[in-house]
């Protein structure tokens, strides 16, 4: 009952749009019909500027961070509720049922959910996502660098660890959904034609 409660809580957590309710009170304008149509910070970053994505950026991450804290204190600590509740987050800021099922991408989300589940890991591969972003300027490369990388680094940790295989299996699903939800960015990245930081960005 508790793990069902964990992520119905964790999906309408999830659903929150902070970029739609932040570009609604600060334009007026659906953020959604602008820039890249993304309900994200690096949409929010294009169209609305540098303090309101930082905004977005942080509640997108903590709403994350809440789901899987609520599932932990729900179940008592239990590995699998807490990684499904991390992914019914991003699965409802990707599909908001408060916004017709049009959200975002849930990076922001998955940041905070795997700092919170798998905080080493993601450290290690969120270092690797910043240097991979202030090098070549592409967000969207950084992104699947940091949740890719954490699944290969948590993958490690599980060898010579005592990390449990729940948060692996989260992590395959989530780099699985994550992949799937770049596939324009990443067949932009392969023609050279992926938007930087502070260019103008390509409808999706």
């Amino acid at each position: 009952m508790y793990m069902i409660i964990s992520v119905i809580v964790a999906y309408l957590l999830g659903s929150i749009s902070f970029s739609v309710i932040i570009a609604k009170k600060l334009r007026q304008v659906d953020i959604r019909q602008h820039g890249s149509g993304n309900a994200g910070a690096t949409n929010t970053l294009r169209v609305l500027g540098v303090g309101p994505a930082i905004v977005v950026l942080l509640l997108d991450c903590f709403k994350g961070v809440i789901a899987v804290i609520v599932a932990l204190l729900l179940t008592g600590g239990d590995a699998f509720t807490a990684s499904a509740a991390g992914l019914a987050a991003i699965i409802g800021h990707n599909w908001p049922v408060y916004y017709g099922f049009k959200g975002g991408k849930g990076v922001a989300t998955t940041i905070g959910v795997l700092a919170t589940l798998v905080l080493m890991p993601a450290l290690f591969a969120g270092a690797i996502a910043i240097l991979s972003i202030i090098l070549t300027r592409y967000v969207s490369l950084g992104s699947l660098l940091f949740i890719s990388g954490t699944t290969l680094f948590v993958f490690i940790f599980s060898i010579v660890s005592s990390y449990s295989n729940d948060y692996l299996y989260a992590l395959l699903a989530i780099t699985a959904l994550s992949f799937w939800r770049h596939r324009s960015n990443i067949e932009r990245l392969l023609k050279g034609t992926e938007s930087k930081i502070g260019q103008k960005a390509t409808t999706n």
